[in-house]
């Protein structure tokens, strides 16, 4: 079966024959009928008993992404942030106190998010410069360190768009002969990019509030397991965090699964677009696509992605103004998520990145100056049109 078949037809199936339904069914119910001499000896297998722990359109979804990804299993959770939680914590109590290793250019709140861990005790954290040269040297100095070291990047990273070269980092791991779990978050690029299994990645980490449900209506997030040592543990912290994803989020990921190679390809089409009139524009600095051959990862997108998405971040010249620049927008939005039919903008230095230190900032690129701009489904000249507007109030 065909990956573009696989997204419409792929996942188990609990539609009534009877019915005729090709649909799969929203099951609201919390309680399963669960007689005391049955016994569930197996997490995540039927039968269902608590919706807490397995529903069964959260359970088809599962199945789906676990198929378009190749792995072994996927566990589906109330947000992105809540699997990349559920699968740290996880770790550290496996490997009690690991390294992890992460580069600074990673989504805020995850940056955030992996602080704390450090802080408490709960691990070791190296924050590395963007790119994947400094994640190879930084697995370089632990490398005689006896502690299991976990690598933790963004495909495609949020929002100065790095490649991290998933392939590089961990032939090096291996050759090193370290102890060691490589998680990547595939949210930009998606399946249709890359499937970071085939390259070597043990979890893959999914916030289906983007690409994945592709609507700007839900809040879910999955892991994907290359194999299934650590299936049971994380469904057990899934099931005691009570973060599992809802049925009707389930339901609309699904359906937006079914239309995401369509709508990938035209994210893609309308932000290289979008991308080179940037180029050219007076008062744009910079602009960042890795469709560009002037990104710095460009060779690498071109070896490892099918697809880079239609997310664009430029830097504008002169003094910004957002009250000034919002107030010019006709169909482009201001807000802090990516991956919907409309064409949204984001002042990460405000928003998505505020909690970095100015060091950390820097360090990565954010300044006043950086856009986000993840390019919609609309008709492009609208789009440029609309961007022209708001370039007009940079002085």
């Amino acid at each position: 079966m065909k990956f573009e078949t696989r997204l419409i037809h792929g996942g188990k199936r609990h539609t009534f024959d009877s019915l005729g339904s090709i649909v799969e069914p929203i099951f609201t119910s919390a309680v399963y009928l669960y007689h005391e001499y049955i016994s569930k000896e197996i997490p995540h297998t039927i039968p269902y008993k608590y919706s807490r722990e397995d529903n069964p359109t959260v359970v088809h979804v599962e199945e789906k992404v676990k198929i378009l990804d190749e792995g072994s299993s996927c566990l589906a959770f109330s947000s992105g942030l809540a699997s990349i939680k559920c699968l740290i914590e996880t770790l550290c109590l496996k490997y009690r106190k690991p390294i992890l290793i992460a580069p600074l250019d990673l989504y805020g709140s995850t940056i955030v998010l992996f602080k704390k861990y450090n802080d408490v005790g709960l691990l070791e954290l190296k924050l590395t410069k963007p790119g994947t040269e400094n994640i190879l040297e930084a697995i370089q100095q632990v490398s005689k360190i006896k502690k299991h070291v976990v690598v933790y990047v963004e495909t495609v990273s949020n929002p100065i768009l790095r490649i991290y070269d998933i392939y590089e980092i961990k032939k090096f791991l291996e050759e090193l002969n370290i102890e060691h779990t490589l998680i990547v978050d595939n949210t930009i690029p998606t399946q249709i990019g890359i499937r970071p299994i085939q390259y070597g990645a043990d979890f893959t980490i999914y916030s289906a509030s983007k690409y994945l449900s592709g609507h700007n209506d839900v809040i879910g997030g999955f892991i994907v397991l290359k194999d299934d040592r650590l299936h049971e543990d994380l469904w057990h912290s899934r099931r005691l965090s009570g973060c599992i994803m809802s049925p009707f989020t389930a339901y609309l990921i699904d359906r937006g699964l079914k239309t995401l190679h369509i709508r990938m390809r035209k994210h893609e089409e309308n932000a290289r677009a979008v991308a080179e009139y940037l180029q050219d524009h007076p008062k744009v600095s910079e602009v960042i696509y890795p469709g560009l051959s002037t990104h710095p990862d460009y060779r690498i997108g071109i070896r490892l992605l099918r697809c880079v998405s239609g997310i664009v971040s430029f830097k504008v010249r002169g003094s910004v103004d957002l009250s000034k620049i919002y107030s010019k927008m006709r169909i482009i939005i201001p807000g802090v998520s990516f991956g919907g039919p409309e064409t949204i903008i984001t002042h990460p230095s405000s928003t998505t990145h505020k909690y970095l230190t100015e060091d950390e900032k820097m360090i990565i690129g954010i300044d006043e100056k950086l856009f986000r701009l993840s390019v919609g489904l609309e008709n492009v000249e609208d789009i440029i049109e609309d961007l022209d507007r708001i370039l007009s109030t940079i002085t």
